[in-house]
């Protein structure tokens, strides 16, 4: 130190220096300056300290963070086309243009007749940034094709809000009120919601519209000479509206109104229509009703009673705790204005969710700063011990403050990143103070000894959280889903290391003036039994070299080999106590249907003591109450119930004895429970795909997927997302005697859509709604393929002649719904996992006979792995990518610092052997390698080289100051034990609040399990490992420090002096 002091003034002194002139006067140093200008520290000091405490309270909360949702729906009707027809005329078309898009990574689309609905998933590597200026240009692209549509196609329709979240969820009953009347209140309240400052879409769920039936006898309209196409037309004559003009008389400008209009239906009832020079009042050739939809379209239920759902999202940015407050006051104030029997349940609340959860994690951290206290105070005592503990406030305090003004919320990866960097953040504090100890007893002065952090260690320090960030590349640098919704974890994780070294060099010093005593007596006198202990092994280790580096490599290889036995995991289930039931009916159900099924299914949650609450969607799925739901198409014969039970505890159960009852009662169909995701949404773990150019092949090649599936013990039911034919009642035309007849086949077709399905005549203007008037044949006329045949049609002259005179009808199978994905016919095998088995190790058990089953598929035929599976695989693919750029980074850093490629070897080789740690821990737990947990592997080598970084130097340095080999490593490893080992347990320890989280468990594990293993390896392997490499002989009792027989490796003057830096 003294040395370095005079060679600092020497510097000074000889400023005429070439060499001297680039260096300066003298190097400078941060803790100098510190120590030098006290009060203007403790200001800064406190003005973190406040700004991060404001901060903290600003910053807004959330359960998760926000991803992009890469997929927009483009939706297309050709009302009368077959599926083929749709499938070639409008869907092929609209895929095949959406190939020019760059960024384009596949569309899956469904077609039915005459409707097509197209998902449009972008890359995963599309940075969220740029989505929505994809979504304009696929609008353009696709509206350009507008024109070679064939004609008769409604749209293209475009919903590019598929992402939107409704956090809050709302569902409205009534006793005694019809449905107009509660929707009425809803929409009142939907329109006082608006007015909120962060609301953002206010949509409702559930709401049947009012519809005006005219049904018509078939017989009676054809005995009067009339089609209901001519009603249709007066009608629409009557109803429309049209200008009059303004009249401008002595500068006053007058409208003319011209009244006659369509107010009810009771106007309908008494319209005169004048059709063909005759009068006919309206209400003597329909019966007129007003009712709801028939069949409804899509139903909301809480409770299994009918409910109109009141969905609230929020705008981007604000803080949902607060949007929270606000909206239960609005909605408190609103329930007390509504009139007896309207009740309000709260469907979906995700500001309380996300309060109990920030909370969760709030609490987890304050246990691991805890914990770190706790090392701190017994390692270092009370005044050291206090000197740390006031740091980790102060790096926190600083690090809310750059979350805040970076956009960083607090939710389950920013502040599990502050958990997993606090026991980061506390090793420079940690070094330093115990830097300024260990100076302190050998007698330096207390300013002295504060100052000697920043020329000792504050470089390699550097060098080791430089290491440690670039560690987290693969999270920062990763453009996928998942990549994106870990993105704070890089974020929050660099800050805080970052900052940690800042406060070590700037601000400790300052406290360790204020706080340490002047004076400390030398402990090191009387040993204890573990330093003693470590003493012996270590020179055991170090005496055995060559065993101590092959029992490693062994240990290393058996870890590799013990890989296979941790199974692999995408995202772990949500620790939400939701339940979701997807239900899917017979693929020609209706939704009343569908509904009836569920009604069924419903019954056994009213008398469950473990369910707290239960809404359902029939003919759609629920909508997207948090970010990562998997939102389904809507079919009318898909419905989907969520159930809110009491707790996790009971929510276990119910998913229990809810997959028991669709195994007893419900054998067949398609009923999956399951928990929320967390993180992008997979569905259905275990998927399967298998795509041709042929419907039938495609067909019979799934059912051997789906065989060899079912053989596999631990899956559930094995479902097809499409596969069964429907009934079609097919009218074949007989055109010669329909020519006769002057009929055509679309006026035919016309008249069967009139009568079947019902045609939109007018529309009603009733307040804020408007009221379509359907006209369509009565009851008796549309029921069955026999009243068909017998459906009066009106021919060229005015007569009337049955159906089954110009044409055969019949019954057939048809395909009613195509999936396709790639252009191709595509179906996919889905299936649940039973157990505790990871849908990773189901797929490689099926591995062999599935590259069988592949093998014998014609070429056109593809084959593919999906599900969570395959997620992960693109979820792992950006981070393997990015990994040489990770590595390179690394090895850059080091070199700068070390500039030997003999130490930088020394250095990296004990990076990968934290892999022992990793699978001592992960097996014995069972705790599965996701993708959060091989982050957590990645960042073990930045934690495990900063270690050796600060090991390695200490040995040049005492090598510098004289010491022979042996002796240097010997005496490094002695004197860097304790602090290596300090930091090593606060990192470790500092894991254990959320070990026992689902999320963040796995990767707990395999970081406290690398990081004891590779500071084991820091202090027995690598002195091992050095003094191999070196050939470094052990010197004898009568060998001087400075001699080591020649042994030592050279250090040249420019290496030398960076190795003291």
């Amino acid at each position: 130190m003294k040395e370095h002091d005079n060679r600092g003034a020497a510097d000074g002194s000889a400023d005429t220096s070439a060499n001297e002139a680039s260096k300066g006067a003298e190097p400078f140093n941060l803790s100098v300056w510190a120590l030098g200008h006290r009060s203007l520290v403790w200001y800064f000091m406190l003005v973190f300290a406040v700004a991060g405490l404001w901060s903290y309270f600003n910053l807004g909360r959330a359960e998760d963070p926000d991803f992009t949702i890469k997929t927009m729906i483009i939706q297309a009707n050709w009302p009368g086309a077959t599926v083929e027809d749709t499938m070639s005329q409008v869907t092929e078309r609209i895929e095949k243009k959406l190939e020019e898009i760059d960024s384009f990574d596949y569309a899956k689309s469904i077609s039915t007749a005459g409707k097509t609905t197209i998902y449009v998933y972008l890359k995963d590597t599309t940075p969220g940034k740029n989505v929505p200026a994809t979504w304009v240009r696929i609008r353009n692209l696709v509206s350009d094709i507008k024109g070679t549509l064939p004609a008769g196609v409604q749209g293209p329709f475009f919903n590019d809000s598929f992402g939107d979240v409704f956090g809050n969820i709302f569902a409205f009953t009534s006793d005694g009120l019809t449905q107009r009347q509660l929707r009425d209140y809803v929409e009142a309240t939907r329109s006082k919601l608006l007015t909120l400052r962060d609301a953002g879409k206010v949509e409702l769920i559930g709401a049947q519209d009012e519809v005006i039936y005219l049904e018509f006898s078939t017989r009676q309209i054809a005995a009067l000479g009339i089609t209901q196409r001519m009603v249709v037309e007066a009608l629409n004559g009557q109803n429309a509206i049209t200008p009059s003009g303004v009249i401008e008389a002595k500068g006053e400008r007058v409208s003319v109104r011209v009244t006659g209009s369509f107010a009810s239906e009771e106007n309908l009832k008494a319209i005169n229509l004048r059709i063909n020079d005759r009068f006919f009042r309206l209400g003597d050739i329909a019966t007129i009703t007003r009712t709801y939809e028939d069949p409804p379209r899509t139903l909301f239920r809480y409770k299994g009673a009918p409910a109109i759902g009141l969905a609230v999202g929020m705008k981007p940015g604000a803080n949902i705790t607060v949007f929270g407050e606000q909206l239960h006051a609005k909605m408190r104030q609103i329930e007390s204005e509504l009139p007896i029997g309207v009740g309000i349940h709260n469907v979906s609340d995700q500001p309380e969710v996300v309060a109990d959860a920030v909370w969760g994690f709030v609490r987890a951290l304050i246990e691991a700063v805890s914990i770190v206290l706790i090392v701190s105070f017994i390692s270092l005592g009370i005044r050291a011990g206090l000197v740390v503990a006031v740091t980790i406030p102060l790096v926190l305090a600083i690090t809310f403050l750059a979350m805040s003004l970076y956009g960083v919320s607090l939710q389950r990866i920013s502040l599990g990143a502050l958990i997993i960097a606090l026991g980061l953040l506390v090793d420079d504090a940690m070094i330093a103070v115990e830097m300024m100890i260990a100076r302190l007893e050998v007698g330096d002065k207390l300013e002295k000894a504060a100052v000697a952090v920043y020329t000792h260690t504050a470089f390699p320090m550097l060098t080791g959280t430089l290491v440690t960030i670039a560690s987290f590349f693969p999270v920062a640098f990763n453009n996928g889903a998942p990549g994106e919704f870990t993105f704070t974890l890089f974020v929050v994780i660099a800050v805080a290391l970052i900052v940690s070294w800042v406060v070590a060099v700037l601000f400790v010093p300052l406290l360790g003036v204020t706080m340490l005593p002047a004076t400390l007596k030398k402990h090191e006198a009387k040993k204890g039994r573990f330093t003693r202990l470590f003493e012996a092994l270590l020179r055991t280790c170090v005496r055995w070299k060559w065993s101590t580096i092959g029992a490693t490599v062994l240990l290393f290889a058996a870890s590799v080999f013990g890989m296979r036995f941790v199974q692999q995991q995408f995202f772990p289930s949500s620790e939400r106590v939701e339940l979701v039931v997807d239900w899917t009916a017979a693929q020609n159900s209706s939704v009343l249907e569908t509904r009836a099924q569920m009604d069924r299914f419903e019954a056994a949650l009213a008398k469950d003591p473990d369910v707290e609450h239960w809404s359902s969607y029939v003919g759609q799925g629920a909508v997207r109450f948090l970010l990562a739901f998997d939102v389904q198409p809507a079919t009318p014969n898909f419905g989907q119930i969520v159930i809110v039970t009491k707790d996790l505890e009971a929510r276990d159960r119910l998913r229990s004895k809810l997959n028991d009852l669709v195994k007893r009662e419900f054998v067949g169909t398609d009923a999956y429970v399951h928990l929320l995701d967390l993180g992008p949404p997979v569905g259905r773990p275990v998927q399967y795909r298998i795509s041709g150019p042929d419907i039938e092949g495609v067909r019979k090649e799934a059912q051997k997927i789906a065989a060899v599936m079912a053989e596999h013990p631990d899956l559930g039911q094995v479902v097809f997302d499409w596969n069964e034919p429907g009934r079609v009642v097919k009218v074949d035309v007989l055109q010669d005697k329909a020519a006769q007849l002057g009929v055509t086949s679309e006026s035919l077709a016309t008249a069967l859509n009139d009568v079947v399905g019902g045609s939109p005549i007018t529309q009603v203007r009733d307040s804020i709604y408007l009221v379509n008037v359907i006209g369509r044949a009565q009851t008796a006329d549309r029921t069955s393929i026999d009243t068909l045949r017998n459906l009066q049609l009106s021919t060229a002259d005015g007569k009337a002649v049955p159906l089954a005179a110009i044409a055969n009808l019949s019954y057939e199978a048809e395909q009613p719904i195509v999936w396709r994905r790639h252009r191709m016919p595509t179906i996919t095998l889905k299936a649940s996992v039973d157990g505790g088995i990871q849908p990773a190790t189901v797929v490689k058990q099926l591995a062999p006979k599935m590259k069988a089953l592949e093998a014998g598929l014609g070429p056109d035929y593809r084959f593919a792995v999906g599900g969570a599976v395959e997620e992960s695989a693109k979820g792992q693919g950006p981070i393997i990518a990015i990994v040489p750029a990770m590595l390179l980074t690394m090895t850059t850093i080091l070199m700068l610092q070390l500039q030997s490629f003999q130490r930088l070897f020394l250095v990296v080789a004990v990076a990968p052997l934290g892999l022992i740690g990793v699978v001592a821990a992960l097996i014995p737990s069972k705790a599965p390698l996701g993708f959060v947990a091989i982050l957590g592997v990645l960042a073990l080598i930045g934690i495990l080289i900063r270690n050796s970084v600060i090991l390695v130097m200490q040995i040049e340095e005492l090598r510098r100051e004289g010491k022979d080999g042996w002796s240097a490593v010997i005496e490094a490893s002695e004197h860097r034990m304790r602090p290596i080992m300090l930091t090593a347990a606060a990192a470790t320890l500092a894991l254990i609040p959320i070990a026992r989280e689902i999320f963040w468990g796995p990767m707990a594990f395999a970081m406290m399990g690398g990081i004891v293993a590779g500071t084991i390896l820091t202090l027995l392997f690598l002195p091992a490992l050095y003094v191999a490499w070196f050939r470094l002989p052990e010197p004898d009792d009568r060998a001087t420090a400075g001699n080591s027989d020649g042994e030592n490796p050279p250090l040249g003057e420019a290496e030398a002096a960076h190795v003291g830096a």
